[in-house]
């Protein structure tokens, strides 16, 4: 296939997949079934963290947790209301490798950040934060420093495909699926796929990359090969690299 070959490809997917359909089997879908920017952030950045294994697994856990929270998540957790479902002692499995306890240690980090700024999208802006790759090296200082660990990596040298995920719902605009409530001081262009070992799996075989590591480093190169068909917003080739996988069977 040769590189013009590759690039309609590309665009013909993107196009094909990003439409509010892709949101039927995703948990993107969570954060559109609340109201309010701060709910469907936090509601967001919930359902990211649990997004890995079996769809089948994982999407009732997260509807889970919104019915808990009577579809006010940000509320849920700033009041310390999932307390009462999470305890310290309990370490009986919630949902693969948390356990009650991890995800009571997670909730009381994201507490703390929207009792002290509000919201996460404003926490970072305290920060300064103005590109995707400081986002997620902040969030993964915040929960290394406030006590979480299991749920959020401990740092950016690992491909941090669930932090990468959430920055793409928060920044991208102009979208039906990303709710780009961040896109005033986060350039999309600066957004790193989410890259994992399905994504690696598609970008090999397309040509796109060589390795076989899901690294940071790794996702910024996929990333840069996504930039040189959409220069202006890389990461709608991951609605593209989803379709290819689609497409495979």
């Amino acid at each position: 296939m040769t590189y013009q070959e590759l690039r309609g490809r590309l665009i013909e997917y993107a196009e094909r997949y990003e439409t509010e359909e892709f949101m039927e089997g995703d948990p993107s879908r969570f954060m559109h079934q609340v109201e309010g920017d701060e709910n469907r952030e936090m509601t967001a950045f919930v359902a990211s963290a649990l997004s890995y294994g079996s769809r089948k697994q994982f999407l009732p856990k997260i509807g889970l947790l919104v019915e808990w929270s009577g579809g006010e998540v940000s509320r849920w957790v700033a009041d310390g209301s999932y307390r009462v479902r999470f305890a310290l002692d309990d370490c009986s499995c919630f949902y693969r490798l948390y356990d009650f306890r991890t995800m009571r240690l997670f909730l009381d980090a994201c507490r703390e950040m929207l009792l002290s700024h509000g919201s996460m999208g404003e926490w970072l802006r305290s920060l300064g934060v103005r590109d995707a790759l400081s986002a997620v090296e902040a969030i993964c200082r915040w929960f290394a420093e406030h006590g979480s660990v299991g749920v959020v990596p401990r740092d950016a040298r690992s491909a941090c495909k669930r932090v990468c995920m959430f920055l793409r719902w928060m920044v991208r605009d102009g979208s039906p699926v990303d709710l780009g409530l961040w896109g005033d001081f986060i350039d999309k262009r600066t957004l790193i796929v989410p890259l994992d070992t399905h994504v690696l799996t598609e970008a090999r075989a397309m040509g796109l990359m060589r390795g076989r590591s899901a690294t940071m480093g790794a996702a910024r190169r996929l990333t840069a090969e996504l930039a040189r068909v959409f220069p202006e917003d890389p990461l709608k080739g991951d609605f593209a690299l989803f379709g290819l996988g689609v497409s495979r069977g």
